[in-house]
This record gives structure tokens, C-alpha cells and sequence, in this order.
């Protein structure tokens, strides 16, 4: 392993909740070979909150796709609350993706027709929870980031801090263990990215998941328990 490439270690916290051991991904563009991500190392335990920063291109994305098994690495292995998914068949990864893995993205992707209820409640029910405890746990997640009197109200009709704050709710509705987020302050101003920011701190220390939050947003990320950066190709503590 190279220098750049140093394994990080969580600092305290939890079971290790996400771990990448050896992992590239390369990608054939033109008939040149890239290497984006090179022998990357990294632990995520629970009820921690980890920050990846660094410049546009740096490979961010991509290893939050093969950390979230939407992508699958050329070498190396993605362990998920000790289970290992190299070997796993595409249908097996999608089940423990849905049951394991919660996303957040910069664009909080909500179904426009449905209100934040039943926006946080549709992923429970796709999971077997009835209609009753799916209400049930989506009031008391909206509660969690302080949306109880706006249940009722449509996408539409909220403002982008608080249709953030129900994506964070959708996003942990079925108890992950691992919460990965894309720049999900991005779109804010600094005021309602720090609100949005503290109710998903809440969220992590609260239920104990494992938080890798890509961002752009030095200050955010320098109130994060740690904060990591890629650097050729290797996964470097700052």
C-alpha cells in the first residue's frame, strides 16, 4: 500500500458498522484506463459521523457507491455490519442495500403527490411493515427533526431545509446501520444547512449508524467526529 493510501481507523464509537479492505475501481474510458480509487482502506463505526471532503473528481462519489454497493469494486472487499458483499449475487446485495444501507442525496429526490408522511412511511411498507406501524414510526421520525405539525403538508409546500430534513427521516425509516449522504446541504443556505446538519447529527448519535457525509462545506465537516480525504486514489485522515 502506498503512503497516500493509509488505513483509518475509527477513533472510539461503536462496532465497526462499514469497512472497505483493498479497495479500486477502475474504469475504461477512450481505451485509457483510470484508477479512481487504488488499495482504499476504511472503517466506519457506529454512532459516529464521518466527513469525506476534497475536489470535484477526486473519486468522493465513487467510493460512496461501492461503499453503498450500488457500484461494485474492481479489487478489494466491502464489509457491512460484518457481512462481506464481494461474493454476493446482485439480488442478495440489493436486499441487504435495503435493509442495511440509508441514502442521502444533495437533491432530496421526494415523490412530489405524497405527503412527508407517507414519504417516510412508502419504504417501510415496501420492507413488510404495515400501514399502522409504518404511520406510527414515520410520526415519530418526523418529530425527531422537527416536522410533527408539517406531517400533513406536500413537498411542494415546504421549504428545501425542511424537504431535506424529511429525506434524512426517509432516509433512516428502516433502522440502517449505515447512513451515507452526498452533499446533502449543498443546495442551502449556511443557516438552514447547519439546522439541517444538527438534526442529522441527532439522528446518527441517536440510533447508532455509521455516517459517511460527502461535502463541500469545510465548516460543517470540521464539527464531524472525523474527517477523511482521497488522495491518490487512497483514503487519508485529515
Amino acid at each position: 500500500m502506498s503512503s497516500s493510501a493509509q488505513t483509518t481507523g475509527a477513533k472510539g464509537g461503536g462496532k465497526t458498522l462499514l469497512q472497505l479492505k483493498g479497495v479500486s475501481r477502475r474504469y475504461e474510458q477512450g481505451g485509457a484506463v483510470i484508477d479512481v480509487l487504488r488499495n482504499a482502506d476504511l472503517d466506519v463505526r457506529g454512532g459516529e459521523l464521518t466527513a469525506l471532503v476534497g475536489p470535484s473528481g477526486s473519486g468522493k462519489s465513487t467510493l460512496l457507491n461501492v461503499a453503498g454497493l450500488l457500484e461494485r469494486p474492481t479489487e478489494g472487499e466491502v464489509i457491512i455490519d460484518g457481512a462481506a458483499t464481494g461474493r454476493l449475487g446482485t439480488r442478495r446485495r440489493g436486499r441487504l442495500r435495503g435493509s442495511h444501507i440509508g441514502f442521502v442525496f444533495q437533491f432530496h429526490r421526494l415523490l412530489p403527490e405524497f405527503s412527508a408522511l407517507e414519504n417516510v412511511m412508502i419504504p417501510q411498507m415496501i420492507g413488510g411493515l404495515s400501514r399502522v406501524d409504518a404511520e406510527t414510526r414515520a410520526e415519530q421520525l418526523l418529530a425527531m427533526v422537527g416536522l410533527r405539525d408539517r406531517a400533513s403538508h406536500r413537498p411542494g409546500t415546504l421549504s428545501g431545509g425542511e424537504q431535506q430534513r424529511v429525506a434524512i427521516a426517509r432516509a433512516v425509516a428502516n433502522a440502517p446501520r449505515v447512513l451515507l449522504a452526498d452533499e446533502p446541504t449543498g443546495n442551502l443556505d449556511p443557516e438552514t444547512a447547519a439546522d439541517v446538519f444538527q438534526h442529522l447529527r441527532q439522528i446518527v448519535h441517536g440510533t447508532g449508524s455509521a455516517a459517511l457525509i460527502v461535502t463541500h462545506n469545510e465548516a460543517l465537516a470540521a464539527t464531524m467526529d472525523r474527517r477523511l480525504t482521497i488522495r491518490d486514489g487512497g483514503v487519508v485522515e485529515l
